[in-house]
């Protein structure tokens, strides 16, 4: 059956009441689709509607052929194999017992003598050379991650959902997906940030608060289009605040002209120059025509408000929120921080050898390297958060840390309580500011950061990090872009590059380090490699 996805007037509301969608319709068929949209906006909620895990408040999906979604392996149990994730483990055993004479003529009737091939093509295509009856625990979480997309792939579905399939991995691991989806005959549906991957993409479908759009082509394709209707949404913005001022202009003239008509025929009757019956008559006439006038003027005025309203509404879904941040102070030759031979890792594995680096002024240096080579291990003996195995940390200045969960910010604090917290020192009203400038406006402030989606609770860390009246000298980033939307990610690097701070990342978004202008890496190799700067 061919693969399609067909969602008729669709309609979601999340539990506590807010609408996600309401009316939706759009057809997916046997391509490649990059699903984007800002965070919170639904996303995933909508795979897991197309899914059959919820169900919409009206409308109907119809999926044609067989779906397969892409879920994050948390914590997988103990004894769970490679065998066990495909679903396999049965049939390797069968075929371990006939090459070993164990199996009867009913079994071999049933034995899948191709299952191993099959499965070995399955776990290549993402690059990974790793036996059947590997556990789970015993891989990092971005071989963790091939192996689900080698399981997702292994039975062929006819359509692929994956929700951040590139999210934690490496620079293999991401080529791996790119290519895997390039060569995919079936359809495939793709939320992502990934602007690499959305590239590849044979269209892109932006979900806003307005509705679900769809832009032929990959991610530079949609963004040419997009800024065309930023362009065209600012000048139907400006046109109808035009058309708003000049509607009440007219109205105080109109107002005006009449109370000079009135003023006139006023002095008449009481001069005595016209009679009582006709002054009277020309008075009901005139206020009629007043009221007449005030009607229609409310009607032009309310319709040009409503108007600007819908111009302001689609201006604001396609502008990003912004970023300005106020200098940090650090002179270019200052020592922010000395590594001298650290080595890190846990307990008896070493992760980082002998590690030492300099860091001076407002330098912006990348730490990079494969999965499970000890990125964010060095980070937090960087911080202090473990101490080095050997070797000493010396930083200089104050710095400030976001890791991949945001753990600076308590879950059951609201976001402006956050921030407060972080800065002491802040009025109310900068604090409003700061976090306004973070799409945390007014009543958005006072939500617990416990209920925020994983990009919403990045942006919560970012404000409070970024938006604070004296930046730290150092920000130490983790994974930044993880869960952001890709708009948002865009707009963080606009404030990194006018940060005047030093820089120290991790992350693996080729995108992003070279929008934020990197001036050094330091690649971390393996456990029994180690680093060295580039």
């Amino acid at each position: 059956m061919p693969a399609s996805i067909t969602l008729s007037g669709l309609s979601y509301s999340t539990p506590d009441g807010r609408p996600l969608f309401d009316n939706l319709s759009i057809v997916f068929n046997a391509e490649r689709t990059g699903l984007v949209g800002r965070n919170g906006v639904g996303k995933s909620t909508l795979f897991r509607l197309i899914a059959g895990e919820l169900a919409p408040r009206s409308g109907t999906i119809a999926v044609g052929g067989r779906l397969a979604m892409l879920r994050q392996i948390v914590a997988p149990p103990p004894e769970m194999t490679v065998a066990d994730l495909f679903g396999v483990t049965e049939g390797m055993a069968l075929l371990d017992r006939a090459e070993a004479g164990e199996a009867s003529l009913v079994e071999l009737a049933d034995a899948d003598w191709t299952l191993p091939v099959r499965l070995e093509a399955a776990l290549s295509r993402l690059g990974l050379d790793i036996r059947p009856g590997t556990l789970l625990n015993a891989l990092s979480g971005g071989e963790a991650t091939r192996v689900a997309l080698a399981a997702l792939t292994f039975d062929e579905p006819d359509m692929l959902l994956l929700d951040e399939p590139t999210n934690n991995l490496d620079r293999e691991g991401r080529r791996a997906v790119i290519d895997l989806l390039a060569g995919w005959r079936g359809g495939s549906m793709v939320i992502s940030h990934d602007r690499e991957l959305l590239e590849t993409m044979d269209s892109i479908v932006e979900l806003t608060s307005l509705g679900a759009s769809r832009y032929g082509g990959g991610w530079s394709a949609y963004r040419e289009r997009k800024a065309l209707e930023l362009a065209a949404a600012r000048h139907d913005y400006d046109d109808a605040e035009r058309r708003l001022v000049g509607e009440r202009q007219a109205a105080q003239v109109q107002a005006e002209k009449q109370a000079r008509r009135a003023g006139v025929g006023g002095r008449k009757a009481a001069k005595g120059d016209m009679p009582k019956i006709v002054a009277g008559g020309l008075e009901r006439k005139a206020e009629e025509t007043r009221a007449a006038d005030a009607r229609l003027g409310e009607r032009r005025m309310a319709a040009a408000a409503s108007a600007l309203e819908e111009a302001r509404g689609k201006l604001e879904v396609l502008v990003p929120f912004s970023v300005s941040l106020p200098p940090s102070g650090l002179v270019d030759d200052r020592l922010v921080l000395k590594l001298d031979a650290v080595s890190a890792g846990h307990g008896d594995r070493v992760l980082v050898h002998a590690l030492s680096l300099e860091i001076r002024g407002p330098e912006r240096v990348a730490v990079t390297g494969p999965n499970g080579s000890g990125k964010s291990t060095l980070l937090r003996t960087i911080i202090g958060d473990r101490p080095p195995l050997s070797g000493v940390v010396d930083m200089r200045v104050d710095f400030a840390f976001l890791d991949q969960r945001v753990s600076l910010l308590d879950e059951a604090e609201t976001i402006r309580d956050n921030y407060r917290r972080l800065d002491p020192g802040a009025s109310e009203q900068a604090c409003r500011a700061s976090l306004a400038r973070f799409k945390f406006r007014a009543d958005a402030a006072l939500r617990t950061v416990g209920s925020l989606s994983g990009g919403e609770r990045l942006r919560a860390g970012l404000a409070c990090v970024l938006g604070r009246a004296r930046p730290p000298q150092l920000l130490i980033l983790d994974e930044p872009t993880n869960h952001l939307d890709v708009e948002s990610i865009e707009t963080v690097e606009a404030g990194l590059r006018a940060y005047d701070g030093s820089l120290l990342v991790v992350s693996h978004d080729e995108s992003f380090l070279e929008a934020i202008s990197i001036d050094r890496r330091i690649a971390l190799a393996s456990a029994e490699g180690g680093a060295g700067a580039v």
